[in-house]
């Protein structure tokens, strides 16, 4: 045979009889064949197992003699990827309460049992043996209770068997050690045969299936299967549990199309690693915090918009698949599944889709995050990841605090603006309705107080309707009248801009049920491109160019800080029209801005540079999550120190030569203008410029540090680059989009998030051991 209990587990190593070599070149014929295990008959074990079993009758008497002990379980569940199915093990703590509230359904008879396990991001149902995902949408998998395992000579890892299975190889294993015979056989319904050689030596041989022309002979054996009792006895590496206390909450959103990775994986998967990567940095990190209760463990939840926006609610993809060309159908799916959805955000259709899309996910994901742990005192940030930095940007840009809110509430009255109703009709192309609305005296304010229903009842048709709306209540009522007629609005037009704060509700008097009005999401209201004030910088009188106006909702949190990844946030505020971020612009919810690329992403633009234009600053470098420096950056720092030294040492030698030179007599030379030798003009411009060469480093230095970098950041810097790997540094074209795609398995970027939270609740990061 060509699987041992010593090539498994290194406990022995038999040699093998001519039998069982003769049963080898077999199974080899046969696997040359072409035929596979599951299509291979029964053995004849009557036959072939005991000169086979011979070889292996190298027993331990210890273990053979040894008392039976019931096997300990450990629960294991099922992850589907294309054509491959593996089990993963659960963490010893879910596992205990699995099996805990396994055993009270035993006794106690109760019809089910839900456990949260993994971070209570999944429940199982142990009766059921289903896993169910808590925050976001995605296929049960299937759960066991584990007890035995198998493993084939090209499997990697062992797969347990089905409980029924499992039940009947404990009962056979339990008769033969209080018996102590052993060389039992098991022949299962399936086709399956078990023989218990030993304590230590259990194999299975599977069946051979319907005999073809192509097979040899009917008696061939397939390779056997190694099978082991309890997972203690295999090599499966158990996952460490998660820390109960949750100390900050990550809100994650992902850019362009449905995959994050180049494995083409779902932001859930991507958000699963770099979870796991913040585990481990916690744990390097901030060990000491840990042991003495001070950290816990941060919280990382996916925020999945693409679906969204392509699924049987817009129709969209089956509007483009009309219109898109026959040829070269692989390249344009991808384009039509990805590329697309930059053209969707600039959409006025579109974006307003994904904008309400982000915000409930947003406010659901925060509700559902508090209800399951009421414990919960944190505060939560949000990052957005190439395209959905941009979608966090616009919506972090138009949401308000709590004076804004207590404002639009406070019952001052309107005062409109100096344009008539024919004035804003005709800007929006609509002269044809003017009529309409002068006939029931209607004028800019009352029209602001009507709602979708009493223009139609009007006869204003549907597209004409939405543009009138949202013009009127968005361009010509200041922020209080806009609170006010979506207050006094009975139809589902309009979000209410408010923030659903405490303070909020104390001044409007009314309690949270009744103060949180919600737009529904809609793909067809008509949207014009008008002029929007996003309210962070001065181009044409305080206002940009070409945003598309939409209504932004509220969410009912305000983060504690903006990650974005890989963000083209600065390019498209370049293309709308704005040159300069005013130093004094702060996100009116949101306290903190990182601004973080990798060197070589294609994507990626800076923001700094838009705030402070007079200065050239390079990015801040995001240390290397070991303590230094990757090792050929700091020799390209070195050539750069010692190509400086040398400059300055040349230029400190010709000094020293013109100050020799100038103590020679000079009365001969002519005099220059103003009382000054031409000879000692030279000199004082020459020793001019080797002073200021000689302080050009510290005069940078400081510089940088006393330019501030406005408000965006609370005055700290914004742009932080990665430091690229040696490999990536050979050639920067090779890795553009890895680069781009980098960001959900950097150690360095996890470790830049979690220094700036635990920073903000006063825990120190640690230096790790090397």
């Amino acid at each position: 045979m060509s699987t041992s209990e010593g090539e498994e587990g290194g406990l022995f190593r038999a040699a093998p009889t001519d039998n069982s070599q003769d049963l080898l070149d077999k199974s080899t014929k046969s696997v040359a064949t072409g035929s596979t295990p599951e299509d291979q008959a029964s053995p004849v074990v009557d036959e072939a197992s005991p000169s086979s079993a011979s070889s292996f009758e190298m027993l331990d008497m210890e273990s053979a003699h040894c008392p039976y002990q019931e096997v300990q379980p450990h629960w294991f569940f099922c992850r589907r990827a294309d054509d491959s199915t593996s089990w993963l093990p659960f963490s010893r703590e879910d596992s205990d309460k699995l099996e805990n509230a396994f055993t009270n359904i035993g006794d106690e008879g109760e019809e089910d049992a839900v456990v949260a396990v993994e971070g209570q991001r999944y429940d199982v149902h142990v009766k059921e043996r289903k896993r169910y995902a808590v925050y976001w949408e995605q296929v049960p998998s299937e759960v066991r209770r584990c007890t035995w395992f198998y493993k084939g000579d090209k499997d990697t890892r062992f797969m347990p068997y089905p409980e029924d299975f499992s039940k009947d190889l404990e009962e056979a294993y339990r008769k033969a050690v209080t018996s102590d015979e052993w060389k039992k056989k098991l022949d299962f319904p399936t086709g399956e045969t078990v023989i218990l050689h030993n304590p230590k030596l259990i194999m299975q041989y599977q069946p051979i299936g319907l005999q073809d022309d192509w097979v040899s002979s009917p008696t061939e054996h397939t390779r056997p299967r190694t099978v082991k009792r309890g997972v203690d006895n295999i090599s499966v590496e158990i996952p460490d549990g998660e820390p109960e206390k949750v100390d900050h909450v990550v809100f994650m959103v992902h850019g362009i199309g449905p995959a994050c990775d180049l494995r083409f994986r779902s932001i859930i998967q991507c958000v699963n690693d770099f979870r796991s990567v913040s585990l481990s940095l916690l744990a390097s990190h901030y060990k000491r915090a840990q042991q003495e209760g001070q950290v816990g463990r941060v919280e990382f939840l996916p925020v999945n918009w693409h679906s969204a926006l392509h699924g049987d609610a817009t129709g969209v993809d089956e509007d483009i698949q009309r219109i898109t060309l026959p040829s070269i159908s692989r390249l344009r799916h991808f384009t039509n599944d990805t590329l697309l959805d930059l053209f969707f955000y600039n959409s006025p259709t579109y974006c307003q889709t994904i904008v309400d899309t982000v915000a409930s996910e947003f406010n659901r994901l925060h509700v559902l995050f508090k209800q399951r742990h009421p414990e919960f005192s944190g505060t939560v940030s949000v990052v957005g990841h190439s395209l959905g930095s941009l979608i966090l940007f616009d919506l972090l840009t138009n949401q308000r605090d709590e004076s804004q809110a207590r404002q639009g509430i406070s019952g001052e009255p309107c005062h409109l603006n100096c344009n008539t109703l024919e004035q804003t009709l005709n800007r929006l192309g609509l002269q044809q309705y003017l009529d309409v609305l002068q006939n029931e005296n209607l004028d800019l304010e009352s029209l602001a107080l009507c709602c979708d229903s009493d223009l139609k009842d009007l006869g204003i048709p549907l597209g004409p309707r939405k543009k009138i709306l949202n013009y009127v209540r968005r361009k010509w009522l200041p922020e209080d009248c806009r609170m006010g007629a979506v207050c006094q609005a009975q139809g589902p037009q309009l979000q209410p801009e408010v923030t659903s704060t405490q303070d909020a509700n104390e001044s409007s008097g009314l309690p949270p049920q009744q103060f949180q009005l919600h737009r529904p999401q809609s793909v067809t209201s008509a949207v014009d491109y008008e002029y929007f004030d996003v309210g962070i910088g001065q181009t044409n009188g305080g206002i940009a160019k070409g945003q598309v106006s939409i209504d932004y909702p509220q969410l009912e949190f305000h983060p504690q800080t903006f990650f974005a990844f890989g963000s083209p946030i600065g390019m498209f505020l370049t293309v709308r029209g704005l040159k300069r971020i005013d130093p004094n612009y702060t996100f009116p919810t949101c306290k903190s801005f990182y601004n973080i690329y990798h060197p070589y992403d294609p994507v990626a633009y800076r923001i700094e540079p838009m705030i402070v234009s007079e200065v050239d600053l390079e990015p801040m470098l995001i240390p290397h999550h070991k303590g230094r420096k990757r090792m050929h950056l700091e020799l390209k720092d070195s050539l750069t120190r010692m190509s400086m030294d040398l400059k300055n040492n040349v230029l400190g030698s010709l000094r020293t030569a013109w100050q020799s030179f100038a103590r020679l007599p000079v009365a001969a030379l002519p005099p220059g203008e103003g009382g000054e030798t031409t000879t000692e003009k030279t000199l004082e411009e020459t020793q001019g410029g080797c002073d200021e060469a000689e302080s050009s480093e510290s005069v940078e230095e400081r510089e940088h540090r006393e330019i501030k970098m406005g408000m965006l950041n609370g005055g700290r810097r914004i742009d932080y680059v990665l430091q690229e790997k040696p490999i990536e540094s050979f050639n920067e074209y090779l890795f553009a989009i890895q680069s781009h795609l980098c960001y959900w398995e950097s150690e360095d970027t996890a470790l830049l998030l979690l220094k700036e939270i635990y920073d903000n609740l006063g825990v120190a990061i640690e230096q790790p051991q090397q």
